[in-house]
């Protein structure tokens, strides 16, 4: 076999499994959109997270979905995944309600004494699911946020001085209200920085909210109960058919970095942008790539995403307008110089 005819069969392979991370990707997106009505756009950056492996914050009100979003993929999942031999079952969805006496061991699980073993067992907690729904996250104690904070960067819980593995497939979303901040305690900005987006949610459309109620008396669960759903296997390799098959030149890296050292030199910004931001900013475009049927990053995934990553991590000098404006006119002159580029392969 030459070099170009195994070239051709490594590109055939890519392409294929490309092919088959839309296919898992678009099973997930009509589920999505069946159940929650006038929220294309939320659907959106959160399957780019999920397909990403990041987590999402959302800042929005009460009653505007996001638990149906959060149930809606996990129950897209068919069934639990058995965590070894003897070990526990982890459930597609769980969500936690955090409130002020909410206690990590509520959250992580804790170790119990059996008395036909004389010894110690752990009891997971509900943390251990493929999607979790932390609902209110600021609502509850700093030792909670540091119990999930190592969840999210480090895929374990450490309970007794004992480290238990949590699933490769642990996606949170989590949930803050904007106006309600009696007895909340703000995230710390290492945890802030954990999360790969931060999503602003607003009231849907009149017609999208007419929409919703002509679904009345179906549950909006049941919109998409009969939509093939896909197994943890097949999102695994998605994730990794994307990292491996999605094109990123290398103007598109150095424009993020432009971006980012303009934002830290910036005299309206007191907080830079981390270099983790960057560096998960990356599988994230590649996500918004296959979605938008492309095998490479294009200037436009790099302006879309620019927001939703750097708006929760910088801080702004007091009366400066918004984190928005200051990041679309930092990120202007790299869109443009883009613009002029091939980025493909």
């Amino acid at each position: 076999m030459d070099a170009s005819t195994a070239a051709a069969e490594t590109g055939g392979d890519t392409e294929d499994a490309l092919a088959r991370a839309r296919d898992t990707i678009s099973c997930i997106e009509r589920r999505a959109k069946a159940s929650v009505v006038g929220r294309d756009d939320v659907i959106e950056l959160t399957l780019i997270a999920l397909l990403a492996d990041g987590h999402v914050l959302l800042e929005d009100y009460p009653g505007s979905g996001k638990t149906t979003l959060a149930r809606c993929l996990g129950e897209s999942l068919s069934g639990g995944t058995d965590a070894g031999a003897g070990a526990m079952t982890i459930a597609p969805f769980r969500r936690i309600q955090f409130t002020p006496d909410l206690l990590p061991s509520d959250v992580t699980g804790t170790s119990v004494f059996e008395l036909d073993t004389n010894r110690f067992s752990f009891r997971p907690g509900p943390i251990f699911a493929h999607i979790v729904l932390a609902d209110e996250i600021n609502r509850t104690s700093p030792k909670v946020q540091a119990a999930m904070l190592e969840a999210m960067a480090e895929k374990q819980v450490t309970v007794d001085n004992d480290t238990h593995a949590l699933d490769a497939l642990f996606f949170v979303i989590a949930t803050q209200n904007p106006l309600d901040v009696a007895g909340t305690y703000p995230l710390p900005t290492p945890q802030l920085d954990r999360f790969l987006f931060k999503i602003t949610m607003r009231h849907i459309a009149r017609d999208a909210e007419l929409d919703v109620l002509r679904q009345y008396p179906t549950a909006s669960l049941d919109m998409g109960a009969e939509l093939p759903r896909i197994t943890r296997d097949q999102l695994l390799s998605a994730r990794t058919a994307v990292r491996a098959g999605v094109h990123i030149a290398e103007p598109i890296r150095e424009a993020l970095v432009d971006l980012a050292r303009s934002l830290r030199e910036d005299e309206r910004v007191l907080q830079g942008a981390s270099t983790r931001s960057r560096v998960l900013m990356l599988p994230a475009l590649q996500a918004r790539a296959l979605l938008r049927g492309r095998d490479f990053v294009a200037p436009e995934d790099v302006e879309a995403l620019a927001v939703p990553v750097f708006g929760h991590r910088i801080e702004c000098v007091p009366g400066v307008g918004s984190e928005a404006e200051v990041i679309a006119a930092a990120l202007a002159p790299q869109i443009e110089r883009l613009a002029k580029l091939s980025l493909q392969r």
